[in-house]
């Protein structure tokens, strides 16, 4: 069953270009994750510290193979420094 994963990130005051660099940097080797549908990057238009990721996996293996990967554990490590509040991540599924 694919998977799709919704995930919040505020950056502390003065860190907005380094979470949309951390961002910037991880999208296209996620995107080469095998298993990965789509991986998009967002900023919300009214709070310029806030950053958004959705990506779809086809199943559940192929988004812990992702979160396992070199390239996701460094984007975390360094993400989660960065942020004002903890990071927020769902994953949800479709359901119409």
């Amino acid at each position: 069953m694919e998977q799709y994963v919704f995930v919040r990130l505020h950056a502390l005051q003065g860190e907005e270009s380094a979470v949309k660099e951390a961002l910037r940097g991880v999208t296209g080797p996620s995107r080469e994750d095998a298993g990965c549908v789509s991986f998009h990057t967002f900023r919300w238009m009214r709070d310029r510290r806030l950053y958004f990721i959705h990506s779809r996996w086809l199943d559940e293996a192929a988004f812990q193979a992702h979160a396992g990967l070199p390239h996701t554990a460094s984007f975390l490590e360094r993400v989660d420094t960065l942020p004002d509040q903890p990071r927020d991540a769902t994953r949800t599924e479709m359901i119409g």
